[in-house]
C-alpha cells in the first residue's frame, strides 16, 4: 500500500522546485545579458544557486515519492 504522508511530502517539494525552475534561469539570463553593470557576478551567484536549489529539490522530492510508492517498511 502507498504511504500518503510520503507522496504528500515529495508533492510538497517539486512545488517549491517549481518556481525556481523558471526563475533560476530568467535571472541567469538577465545577469548574461548585463554584463556591463556591477551586479552581474551576484546576479550570476543568486542565479545559479536557484537553479541548483531547485534540482535538489525536484531530487528530493522525487525520491520521496518514490519511497512513498515503493517501499514495504510498514
Amino acid at each position: 500500500m502507498a504511504n500518503q504522508l510520503l507522496i504528500n511530502k515529495g508533492i510538497k517539494k517539486l512545488f517549491i522546485a517549481l518556481p525556481q525552475m523558471f526563475i533560476g534561469p530568467a535571472v541567469l539570463y538577465n545577469s548574461f545579458s548585463n554584463k556591463h553593470t556591477n551586479w552581474h557576478y551576484l546576479v550570476m551567484a543568486i542565479g545559479i544557486i536557484l537553479c541548483l536549489n531547485a534540482m535538489y529539490f525536484a531530487f528530493m522530492g522525487l525520491n520521496t515519492i518514490v519511497k512513498g510508492l515503493f517501499d514495504d517498511k510498514e
